[in-house]
């Protein structure tokens, strides 16, 4: 048998997803990254995105903004600022984000405008399908 990895996902509200999965793909800030068992420790930021759990052959996604992905010999954490289930996302609540966020860019700068870019491609993405 195969190791697992230990992955754990928590958004300020709850926790979303614990249990031992196969692979875990998160949207870091620096890029996507694929985390299995036995991975180098690390910690990332997470940039808005999907994250997809790989466990027995299925996979299941979560809708994350912001927040940070840990890596540990004991397993994986994602700590969200915001997170869901893919399943429980609406396509009109994505298309409100997407609509705030293009108002607020004309304000921005530097990291913040780096940041709210990287919201709007990857709101767009999950929009996109």
């Amino acid at each position: 048998m195969a190791d697992k990895l230990n992955f754990s996902l928590v958004s300020p509200e709850r926790e979303l997803f614990s249990g031992d999965v196969d692979q875990v793909d998160i949207p870091g800030t620096e890029g996507d990254l694929g985390i299995f068992a036995n991975h180098s420790p690390l910690m990332a930021a997470i940039r808005t995105g999907a994250i997809t759990v790989y466990h027995d052959g299925k996979t299941t996604q979560y809708f994350v903004q912001g927040g940070f992905a840990d890596v540990t010999p004991d397993g994986l954490t994602v700590l969200a600022e915001k997170a869901v289930a893919m399943t429980d996302l609406n396509a009109e609540t994505i298309a409100g984000e997407i609509e705030r966020l293009e108002a607020a860019m004309g304000d921005m700068s530097g990291d913040a405008a780096v940041t709210a870019q990287q919201n709007l491609d990857g709101l767009r993405a999950v929009a996109n399908g």
